[in-house]
């Protein structure tokens, strides 16, 4: 409630400045306010509470309340003889953290991890300290409650290719019903296909209540170019979309808000927050992993398991406590003097989606987001806390999304290997560029302070198959150093080659009829480090990228689902820790290769389909699809 209340105070001193309360219209936004006080402590209310007593054992201990982990401990409480306890380092979602379009000031709060990637050579060469900002929610509901709510399945190959890689029961037509078994489609034209579409689960789907005209010029920009308007979460996705978001009713629906606020009242499901796990318990004998240790205020605690202890922490979390623990890389457990159990490759085929953000298009209307002028605005408060439209509905400013096969356009069944996402915002502010992304000042004030506030949008284009790979390795034996992220956007030449490939698209597509309606025209002062090469040449993009992409928080792959012969897995197909009984990994470290999607819907079908495997080997049914 504290955060709310807090929330609350700054939105009336941006609002009211003092002397003006008694306007009209002031008296209008402190009306909204005071309805959208008790809407947040329902919500807080909903949250399942901290339990102040746990346990001294529980059947299944699920560690991580993120996208995988709360689809993880809702599914399996469903068997009432099970109790599950689930531990999540971070505190209670905050019901202003689910306003859509402040997403992008989120990860300045407590509800974010903050890392840092090791100092590259190859990629964020124009950020503090040649480091890219690794954005990981720390919350209930993990990233889904911090990130900007973009909600993509993926390209049927993706999941294909993991099931001919040696892991049967991962192919599209095995994950599809797990996308299903929780998704209610809230777009009517799309929720008529029920082969690719459902509307009983608990994950609300929606376009944003409020649209700008640039999210038509996208889509129209796209048929342009010849590709086709599709439903990129239906059968074929080569082609140009609105943006289909984690959102019910103007506000963001995270995984939090969606499996765990149904199930607080369940008798057998606890909740520990702000409980940090700092190592799984395995008996050294019989390799069998019992209890997990977390600190909670500086309180150390032992629970154990019956039955097994499922890591759902994510790609960086989820490694970590597996070394620490003493599962991993030998050689590299042994320098940090941690006894080691099981020698495998925990850490390695780190996998992320790189982006550049800085194809920002100036326009001649005001019709874009300016978040220094949009947290003034009297009457787009007003929309959103009277009936949750307007322009604060938004998700992240995201409103349109495109996946293109560039050699096929006009196929909506090709094999994209660009995206591009539409931001209606202008990413030329010192909340975005400077501090979110993590630009240093001298670059910032160089191209981007010029153009503060002018009306623009952005177009990012993101490699879908990066080649490039990375590690997370230990910084120490100490659960609380952070550890560190080795991972070059580009050390693979062949995904520099793909970016400069995204971003001519982007040109060809701000060059078309429904966008120079609006007179667009590319932001060109030069990335400093650059401007030694022409202006909008293949190697001027080429070092542009380097300089300015970032990862889209699509962190992956470091703990790898493989057969029992691939010598990179760290699970097996049922997701098994190999080597250790009563251990699994459930969310996106355990995927062999990214999926061509933002990863919080995969997160979740992973989720779905790692809790139907646990309930299988412990004798509750079929797969319940």
């Amino acid at each position: 409630m504290k955060y709310l209340v807090a929330a609350i105070n700054f939105l009336l001193c941006v609002l009211l400045n003092g002397n003006e309360a008694a306007s009209t219209q002031n008296r209008g936004v402190l009306e909204a306010i005071l309805k959208f006080i008790p809407e947040g402590t329902r919500f807080f209310n909903e949250e399942p509470p901290d339990t102040n007593k746990i346990l001294p054992e529980y059947d299944f201990i699920v560690v991580g309340a993120g996208s995988a982990g709360c689809v993880v401990a809702n599914r399996l409480s469903e068997v009432s003889d099970w109790d599950v306890l689930l531990i999540e380092a971070g505190d209670k979602e905050n019901y202003i953290m689910d306003i859509p379009n402040i997403a992008n000031l989120l990860p300045f709060t407590e509800a974010n991890w903050k890392y840092k990637s090791v100092p590259s050579s190859y990629s964020c060469l124009s950020m503090v300290n040649r480091q890219c900002r690794w954005h990981r929610g720390k919350v209930m509901g993990g990233t889904s409650s911090i990130n900007f709510m973009v909600y993509t399945r993926g390209n049927k190959r993706s999941y294909d290719q993991w099931e001919e890689m040696g892991n049967p029961g991962w192919g599209y037509k095995d994950v599809l019903p797990f996308f299903l078994k929780h998704e209610n489609m809230n777009i009517p034209d799309l929720a008529c296909n029920k082969k690719y579409h459902s509307t009983g689960g608990e994950l609300t789907i929606s376009y944003a209540p409020y649209r700008t005209p640039l999210a038509d010029a996208f889509v129209n920009g796209g048929k342009e170019m010849g590709y086709n308007i599709i439903d990129y979460n239906g059968e074929k996705q080569n082609g140009f979309s609105y943006t289909q978001s984690t959102t019910k009713n103007g506000t963001r629906c995270s995984a939090s808000r969606a499996f765990l606020h149904p199930i607080k009242n369940r008798k057998n499901f606890h909740v520990k927050k702000r409980s940090r796990v700092t190592k799984i318990l395995i008996d050294p004998v019989s390799k069998v992993a019992y209890g997990v240790e977390f600190v909670q205020y500086n309180k150390k605690y032992r629970v154990l398991a019956r039955k097994e202890i499922i890591l759902s922490a994510g790609a960086i979390n989820s490694p970590q406590i597996l070394m620490l623990s003493g599962i991993g890389p030998r050689k590299h457990l042994t320098d940090m003097n941690i006894p080691v159990f099981q020698d495998l490759k925990v850490g390695y085929n780190l996998m992320e989606h790189a982006g550049i953000p800085s194809l920002q298009f100036i326009i001649n209307q005001s019709v874009t987001f300016i978040t220094n002028d949009l947290i003034r605005n009297r009457s787009a408060f007003l929309d959103y806390f009277y009936y949750h439209q307007g322009p604060f509905s938004v998700p992240g400013g995201a409103e349109g999304i495109a996946f293109l096969d560039t050699g096929n356009p006009s196929n909506p069944d090709g094999n994209p290997e660009i995206e591009i996402v539409l931001l209606a915002s202008s990413v030329s502010s010192e909340i975005t560029y400077h501090k979110l992304l993590g630009y240093t000042e001298e670059f910032y004030n160089a191209v981007y302070k010029p153009v503060e506030g002018v009306p623009s949008f952005t177009l990012v284009a993101v490699v879908l198959q990066p080649k490039s790979k990375g590690r997370i390795m230990l910084k120490s034996a100490d659960p609380y150093d952070n550890p560190l992220i080795y991972y070059d956007l580009f050390s693979n030449h062949e995904d520099v080659e793909k970016q400069v490939l995204g971003i001519k698209e982007i040109l060809k597509l701000s060059k078309t009829k429904a966008f120079q309606k609006f007179d667009a025209k590319l932001h060109d002062i030069p990335v400093p480090a650059c401007k030694h090469l022409q202006f909008g040449s293949d190697d001027y993009w080429r070092c542009a990228a380097r300089h300015t992409s970032i990862g889209l928080w699509h962190h992956s792959g470091t703990c790898k689902m493989g057969p029992y012969w691939d010598p990179n897995a760290v699970v097996d197909p049922r997701l098994r820790v190999y080597g250790v009984k009563g251990l699994r990994v459930i969310d996106a470290s355990i995927m062999p290769t990214i999926a061509d999607a933002h990863s919080n819907g995969p997160c979740m079908m992973i989720g779905e389909k790692g809790a139907d495997l646990v309930k299988e080997d412990w004798g509750h049914g079929a797969a319940s699809h």
